[in-house]
């Protein structure tokens, strides 16, 4: 299996397959818990046919997760190769404000985390994803501090 980042907007929108949502809420990371699952998992979901991903991932978010108020922001798009197929997605970040009820659909528990939790839906692709958006939050930080400076 390979990860490959991109900017973001580089692939095709029609070559986007899904969403991936790395979300905070009150300065703890969201993960959210299928309801035929028992391991964790990042906010993410497919693109319906002519949806623009930025709505699937609003769209998702809230579905998974109740988010009502939140920005998101478009991180990148990134590639998946897993035995020569190679697929398509976009990874973005959410700072969640409000939380309302979660919609009655396949997510059973949300809840958050101080870091990513062990027990992972996906384990060999969702620290990779994480650990690209820390690196991006940790870098503006920095940037804004020594701009500061």
């Amino acid at each position: 299996m390979k990860i490959k980042f991109y900017e973001k907007n580089i692939i095709e929108n029609e070559k986007l397959l899904y969403a991936i949502v790395v979300s905070r809420y009150k300065n703890k990371w969201i993960f959210v818990k299928h309801k035929e699952r028992d391991t964790w998992e990042i906010p993410a979901g497919h693109r319906e046919i002519d949806e623009d991903i930025n709505l699937t991932a609003k769209r998702e978010l809230f579905e998974e997760t109740g988010a009502k108020e939140f920005e998101i922001l478009y991180m990148y798009d990134y590639s998946l190769e897993i035995d020569g197929k190679e697929s398509y997605a976009a990874l973005f970040f959410a700072e969640i404000y409000s939380l309302g009820d979660l919609p009655d659909f396949e997510i059973g528990e949300v809840k958050e985390f101080k870091d990513m939790p062990k027990n992972l839906t996906y384990p060999s692709i969702q620290p990779k994803l994480f650990e690209k958006i820390k690196e991006e939050l940790i870098g503006s930080i920095n940037q804004m501090v020594s701009e500061r400076l």
